[in-house]
């Protein structure tokens, strides 16, 4: 059993085309990826089996995750595989890889706002932590680089003087409200991640991701998108727990994949990149695409009031990426509108219907 689609390979090998000068630095190295089922670090996986197939040598990968909030199945198709390894570790814990890492993704965490609400001391623990093992590593391994994956969150609900928000806005976050488990670690990670930088010269570069989506997000992730999917694929009515005008800028996982790729690959450290699309969209209106995805007849939109007393508590009501400086670095523009990306993401799920996927299952367990 496994989750990947012939659209999410079909998205690396896009992805492997047009980072196909970059990403020769990749070759006869070695890269360690944390969180390695979750959503963003399996697409990473999937887009450096890609380069492999015509890479020689190719990029080793130690796939590390601890299946507390990812599904093993989303790297069941790494069995077998000689360019890539798979253990189950705990990143909140010290990691020996037993051999050398020229590379570090960082991406283990637990993202899913209903989720980190339930385990916030599990979610600070990894933020932090987790981060400062990785970097303890990049540091006394002499690696090439390392990527932190931080969050568009660490700008908390800008004020609209900073909409679209670059990376030197400074945030306007609560450090004592229920969302401020995450947002706040993911901000002391970035302060970890610039105090080795300057302190040891660690080449390591932060990327704020903008609301990603796409295949193989796990569909009782309690997001919007993933929410939304369930319903069309479903065919059952769609909920909003708000009045649907807040916006957001959702950028399909192909573009982000290849945005974070690309900062990795650079010669920037020390910098911290947003990573997203700049099409700033109202929750209402992408209920309104997703209602018309399945169809005809298009499906009823309910506006309710969650039982969860948290729900919109910090919630930010306007979030949209200055992109200036991710343009910067190379040919990479957002190319994925929200319909198509949308209507790919759904493709995507039908394509395993039958075949047991528990993405589509209510799981008690938290998500990644």
């Amino acid at each position: 059993m496994t989750i990947s689609t012939s659209i999410i390979r079909e998205d690396a090998e896009q992805i492997v085309d047009d980072l196909s000068g970059p990403m020769t630095a990749l070759k006869g190295t070695t890269m360690l990826v944390t969180g390695a089922s979750g959503f963003l670090c399996s697409h990473f996986l999937e887009t450096i089996a890609a380069f492999n197939e015509s890479a020689r040598p190719g990029c080793r990968v130690l796939a590390v995750d601890n299946f507390r909030t990812g599904l093993p199945e989303r790297l069941s198709w790494i069995q077998g595989r000689r360019d890539m390894e798979l253990r189950q570790c705990d990143a909140s814990q010290p990691f020996d890889p037993g051999e050398p890492v020229d590379w570090i993704i960082h991406g283990a965490s637990i993202a899913s706002p209903p989720v980190y609400r339930q385990f916030p001391l599990e979610t600070i623990d990894v933020n932090v932590n987790g981060t400062r093992h990785m970097l303890d590593l990049l540091r006394n391994g002499g690696g090439s680089g390392m990527l932190l994956l931080s969050s568009s969150e660490i700008y908390g609900d800008p004020d609209p003087a900073n909409i679209p928000t670059a990376e030197d806005y400074r945030g306007l976050v609560s450090c004592t409200g229920p969302r401020a488990c995450y947002d706040e670690s993911k901000r002391l990670a970035e302060t970890l991640a610039m105090t080795y930088h300057r302190l040891y010269g660690s080449p390591v570069k932060i990327i704020r991701p903008f609301n990603v989506y796409g295949p193989g997000q796990r569909l009782d992730d309690g997001r919007i998108i993933p929410t939304l999917i369930s319903a069309a694929f479903h065919r059952r009515p769609i909920v909003l727990y708000s009045d649907g005008r807040a916006t957001r800028s959702f950028c399909y996982v192909r573009d982000a994949i290849q945005g974070m790729l690309l900062v990795l690959l650079s010669s920037a450290a020390g910098e911290a990149f947003n990573v997203g699309n700049d099409e700033e969209v109202s929750i209402g209106e992408v209920a309104r695409i997703a209602a018309g995805l399945n169809g005809p007849p298009e499906l009823p939109i309910h506006f309710e009031v969650s039982e969860e007393r948290d729900y919109l508590c910090d919630n930010p009501q306007r979030r949209c990426p200055n992109l200036a400086k991710l343009k910067k670095l190379g040919r990479w523009e957002p190319r994925v509108e929200v319909r198509e990306g949308l209507a790919r993401t759904l493709r995507s799920y039908q394509a395993t219907e039958g075949r047991g996927d528990r993405s589509f299952a209510p799981t008690d367990r938290p998500q990644g």
